[in-house]
């Protein structure tokens, strides 16, 4: 089949995030789809959109490498634009989560400046197929563009998190939990969302850090893992396509994906990426741990006194290990339907538990697990 007009996606194995070699690993991988001043021009004010989510060391893989932030601050200056890094955390301030995982340090050895991402304004998207309407952050009027800097991590609600997640980010502070609210229990409108965002705020690139990714317990409590890998293209859609397929799932299992392609997106669509540099299959790991499978309906026809009973039998909700919670109530919180409570222990009311698990990414002392009810796991021959 030809690829005439496909979206280039271009793949590095790379190991290690020693700066220097992983700039020139970064400006050879930017080369084989045109180059950094393909996409950054003289004088413009460039923001860097890495993952900030909480304020854990880098080796921990909750957040985007700082290395990797480094070297795309050197190769934006380097196209005469003027370097920013910025995102609104899932808990902290953006000061606080940069200092915590070193990206501070980064920025303050260069001409780059940190941008809070706080303040919201209301903006219409008028081409959204799904949302005509966003609250985004007031700082975004200030820059030129975008360029997104993932980190490959598991999802608890979405599977994973990659590129079009991770523009969420641009979403200032408790709104994202407004979101979660709205969007219920429903994945599929989030992710309608999620894609009519990064629709709106169009990155000119995706750098996706997947030199160690995160497995298991994610997004801010898995496990790191080493991939080997970075993935770059203008498209954070088809560079988490391509990410999908290496750590082992298809697009109909991913979320964000399978909405894309409801959709006709074309850059959800393997036959239509053209990938550069490394085969994929080359870089599959051997063993990659996803959470549980996100919740499906599966009593949506029973009566129902007995649709209840089924449905917290089968259902995957968050559960507290009590013998690691700190009582800090930072859970709590940051619940958008306040269905926590902290007393002698914290409490969920799994009734209106929504299953954001929006709980369990901020735990600062991971303390929130995200398990199947007890007769998903017996029908799937877990015990």
């Amino acid at each position: 089949m030809s690829l005439h007009g496909a979206m280039e996606v271009s793949l590095i194995r790379w190991e290690d995030y020693s700066r220097e070699p992983l700039l020139e690993a970064l400006r050879k991988g930017l080369e084989l789809i045109g180059g950094i001043r393909r996409f950054v021009k003289p004088g413009e004010r460039i923001l860097l959109k890495p993952n900030l989510l909480s304020a854990k060391p880098a080796h921990r893989a909750v957040t985007t490498h700082p290395n990797m932030v480094w070297a795309m601050i050197r190769l934006v200056e380097e196209a005469g634009a003027t370097p920013l890094v910025g995102d609104s955390p899932g808990l902290g301030t953006t000061l606080k989560v940069a200092r915590a995982c070193g990206v501070m340090d980064v920025v303050g050895e260069s001409s780059a400046e940190l941008l809070e991402i706080k303040d919201a304004i209301t903006v219409d998207n008028p081409q959204g197929r799904s949302f005509k309407r966003f609250e985004l952050a007031r700082e975004l009027a200030t820059v030129d563009g975008v360029i997104n800097l993932p980190k490959l991590k598991t999802h608890a609600q979405m599977l994973l998190t990659m590129g079009v997640k991770n523009i969420f980010g641009c979403v200032p502070g408790k709104r994202k939990a407004q979101w979660h609210l709205q969007a219920g229990t429903d994945i599929d409108y989030f992710s309608q969302m999620l894609l009519d965002l990064q629709d709106y705020i169009r990155p000119r690139l995706t750098v996706m850090d997947a030199i160690v990714s995160m497995e298991g317990n994610g997004p801010g409590g898995g496990d790191p893992v080493r991939t080997g890998f970075v993935a770059i293209s203008r498209s954070a859609l088809a560079v988490d396509t391509v990410c999908a397929q290496i750590v082992g799932k298809d697009a109909h299992q991913v979320p964000i994906l399978r909405t894309a392609q409801a959709w006709g997106m074309e850059d959800a669509r393997p036959d239509r990426i053209r990938i550069l540099g490394e085969r994929p299959e080359r870089l599959r790991p051997r063993d990659f741990r996803f959470p549980p499978l996100v919740n499906i309906d599966f009593a949506y026809f029973l009566p129902g006194p007995v649709k209840r009973v089924v449905k917290k039998a089968i259902t995957t909700r968050p559960v507290i290990e009590h013998r690691k919670c700190t009582l800090c109530g930072v859970c709590v919180d940051v619940c958008p339907p306040k269905i926590m409570t902290r007393e002698e222990r914290i409490r969920i009311d799994y009734e209106g538990c929504i299953r954001c698990y929006c709980c369990q990414e901020v735990c600062p002392e991971e303390a929130i697990d995200v398990r199947e009810g007890w007769l998903k796991r017996l029908l799937s021959g877990r015990s």
